[in-house]
């Protein structure tokens, strides 16, 4: 290394080369020094404010909007099916009213076909039917075998003599029955008279069967 003349006191003499490599080295320095003065609160703000990601929030107002968009439309549908099952409730409610209806007209109508003439065989006829309804054990013979014994198929037949007849309770009708026995053994929907054919025999079968198990059992005076 050579020495500049300028330079008392034997000083090394920087060329602009070393200049540069010192300016180099100090400017780095200076940064050095500077971020470390720094507090390390604010390097971690720094950090974490260029390293967070960029967050898009949504409209709170949309949110509700779009909540209450689709409770209104659960609610429209729950709305719709219970509205459907009430109709088809009412219809089915109609159909059955309609079915029973039916049901009823026809039962009229039946009734209405089933006519009975009015002799000694349509009364019988009538009367079982009646029994049977009311379950009243008979048959057609039991009940002919005690009229023709009893009154001979005249139903205004009436015993003034026997013993009945002297205790103001005369036998009356098809087949001879007084009256607390006749209104003991009414039978429901018959005619309120001992003197009417089938509201007759309907009693006396009545009474027979509780009395011995059938009119078919009675062979004499009962």
């Amino acid at each position: 290394m050579s020495l500049n003349a300028k330079n008392p006191g034997n000083r090394p003499v920087l060329s602009k080369a070393h200049k540069l490599s010192f300016a180099g080295v100090a400017a780095v320095g200076a940064a050095a020094v500077a971020f470390s003065l720094v507090p390390a609160e604010a390097q971690t703000a720094t950090k974490t404010v260029s390293a967070a990601p960029v967050a898009f929030s949504q409209n709170p107002a949309q949110t509700v909007k779009a909540s209450v968009v689709d409770q209104a439309a659960g609610a429209g549908k729950k709305a719709a099916v219970v509205a459907a099952q009430q109709k088809a409730a009412q219809e089915r409610a109609k159909k059955e009213a309609a079915s029973r209806s039916a049901k009823r007209v026809a039962q009229v109508k039946a009734a209405a076909a089933k006519s009975y003439p009015n002799n000694l065989d349509g009364w019988i006829r009538e009367a079982l039917d009646i029994m049977k309804k009311h379950k009243i054990p008979g048959t057609y013979h039991g009940l002919h075998k005690n009229i023709m014994r009893e009154s001979s198929g005249n139903p205004r037949a009436i015993n003034n003599w026997d013993i009945n007849a002297q205790n103001g309770v005369p036998s009356i009708g098809l087949l001879q029955v007084i009256k607390p026995t006749f209104d003991a053994y009414h039978v429901p929907g018959t005619a309120w008279s001992q003197y009417d054919p089938v509201a007759n025999l309907t009693a006396a079968a009545n009474y027979a069967a509780d009395r011995y198990g059938s009119i078919d059992n009675v062979n004499s005076a009962y």
